[in-house]
């Protein structure tokens, strides 16, 4: 039972692992898109080990050390090198460069969620994330190339888009090692206004395949997830600041970073 968990995770650097080997040399557009998927596949098994740990009560710091290590494979170093192959070879050096910030990022916000986890009694397990977690800011890159892929049939990505790539990218890397609040969504409850928000972000993937392509419903609901967060914390700034000048006591010591989590 304590090896079940740890298989979904080592199952996650398989298919970092299997990402490079697509990327390797001059990979084509199809291994390309081939990569993207084998990322997405790791976030699925991800998304699992802690879930089959705490339902088989086999849970231990092994098991958080490894998840940690995995997500830098194939969450960091994996999409920094599709990013690199698909559209930041024309920028030469500079290429190199974001796809690298990508991954550097990456294992920073590993290493901060990891240590905040350690000194939280929840184990990093509240309500909010600090930064962008890794997997999120990695789905939202390889949907980008698997909705090219799927839009154009398999075209190579035009030289002009590298500069907007590498910006996407550094956006990515930045979101990852920033303070913004970035909700788990383990305090969901069903309700009546949670199941018309769901019925809204149904109707609004319908639309977009409708009216698009269905390749760009996944660009469309990371990107709405990246904005939620931004907005909410720029309207809890501002709540702050508000409350600030009303004279309001500031929080103390630790209660900034506790809410974080």
């Amino acid at each position: 039972m304590f090896v079940l968990p740890n298989l979904f995770t080592v199952s996650s650097i398989f298919c970092g692992f299997y990402a490079l080997t697509l990327c390797a040399g001059e990979a084509s557009p199809r291994a390309l898109h081939q990569a993207a998927l084998a990322i997405f596949f790791g976030i699925f098994f991800d998304g699992f080990d802690g879930r089959v740990a705490r339902l088989t009560r086999t849970q231990s710091a092994f098991g958080v050390e490894l998840d940690s290590l995995a997500d830098v494979i194939t969450f960091g170093v994996a999409p920094g090198m599709l990013a690199y192959q698909w559209a930041l070879q024309p920028l030469g050096l500079w290429g190199i460069v974001v796809g690298f910030a990508f991954a550097a990022c990456g294992a920073l916000r590993l290493a901060r969620f990891n240590v905040i986890a350690q000194r939280s009694s929840e184990g990093g397990g509240g309500r909010f994330f600090v930064g962008l977690p890794i997997p999120i800011a990695a789905a939202m890159f390889v949907s980008l190339v698997m909705t090219h892929h799927a839009s154009t049939g398999g075209e190579p990505l035009a030289p002009r888009f590298a500069w907007p790539v590498a910006g996407v990218v550094l956006f990515l890397s930045a979101l990852m090692v920033s303070t913004i609040k970035y909700r788990t969504f383990k305090d969901l409850k069903l309700s009546p206004r949670t199941v018309a928000v769901f019925a809204g972000i149904l109707l609004t993937g319908v639309v977009v395949a409708t009216r698009l392509h269905p390749a760009w419903v996944m660009v469309v609901y990371f990107a709405c997830y990246l904005a939620f967060g931004l907005v909410e914390t720029g309207l809890s700034l501002r709540g702050g600041a508000t409350a600030g000048a009303a004279g309001g006591s500031p929080p103390q010591d630790g209660e900034d970073e506790q809410e974080f989590l």
